[in-house]
């Protein structure tokens, strides 16, 4: 009989659960959630993304991801602006208020993933980091429909 509490897909499920709070409960007071916190992360790296791009690089579906930009957009952290070569779509470019919380934001994302491993040595952490890793670039693995985390 399959035994649901001692299978991995539930570990993993449960782990990212427990990650998902420690970390929501730290960007409360900004009044972001951390699926927010990805798709700003994702534009400090490289501003100015479409919303398909932003939903592709995040795993979330094109209709939650113009939710988020519009909560986004709300707070002041980003703004749409018209694509140069594509009249139907727009850049999502960050705001300075939006550029201006990178440092923070990423420091606390930082202390909450070092207070989530501290559990694990680092010899266990990277092993832990590189089997995700592989799971998740293995080609088996690929699919192109996108979900909500």
């Amino acid at each position: 009989m399959y035994d649901i509490e001692n299978s991995i897909g539930f570990h993993l499920a449960k782990a990212y659960q427990r990650g998902f709070a420690l970390f929501k409960d730290q960007l409360d007071p900004y009044g972001l959630t951390p699926p927010q916190f990805s798709v700003l992360a994702f534009l400090w790296k490289e501003d100015g993304q479409s919303q398909t791009a932003l939903s592709q690089k995040t795993l979330i579906d094109r209709t939650t991801i113009g939710g988020l930009v519009d909560r986004l957009e709300k707070l002041g952290l980003v703004k749409r602006q018209p694509h140069p070569e594509d009249r139907r779509a727009y850049r999502i470019c960050l705001t300075q208020r939006g550029m201006t919380l990178e440092h923070e934001l990423c420091a606390t994302a930082a202390e909450v993933l070092a207070r989530f491993l501290a559990p694990l040595s680092e010899d266990e952490q990277n092993s832990l980091h590189h089997l995700l890793e592989k799971i998740r670039t293995a080609p088996e693995n690929r699919h192109e429909t996108t979900t909500n985390p």
